[in-house]
């Protein structure tokens, strides 16, 4: 199954997440090595939150990667969801459809 986790963030998040940046991509890296995290962006204009596209056999992936992010730990982002995403077209997707 595929789950997307949502971020919201604060409103100076680029001008607050220069120090903590290297650790927040190296725990997705470490996600993605685990094949666990397949896309990760932030938004642009406005930058005011974040996609993340996992796979697995339940949302525990994403709610373990939200747990462990500094990002969190030091208040960029304001709220966060994670969401089960049926997917039915292009090679990776969960559910073939005829």
């Amino acid at each position: 199954m595929h789950y997307l986790l949502f971020y919201d963030v604060v409103d100076d998040y680029i001008e607050r997440r220069g120090p903590l940046r290297a650790a927040h991509i190296a725990l997705a890296r470490a996600a993605v090595e685990r094949g666990e995290l397949i896309l990760a962006g932030a938004f642009a204009n406005p930058p005011d939150g974040a996609v993340f596209l996992f796979q697995g056999d339940s949302p525990a992936v994403a709610e373990a990667f939200v747990a462990a992010d500094p990002y969190m730990a030091h208040g960029l982002v304001t709220r966060w969801r994670v969401r089960e995403w049926t997917t039915v077209v292009g090679p990776d997707a969960a559910v073939k459809l005829p």
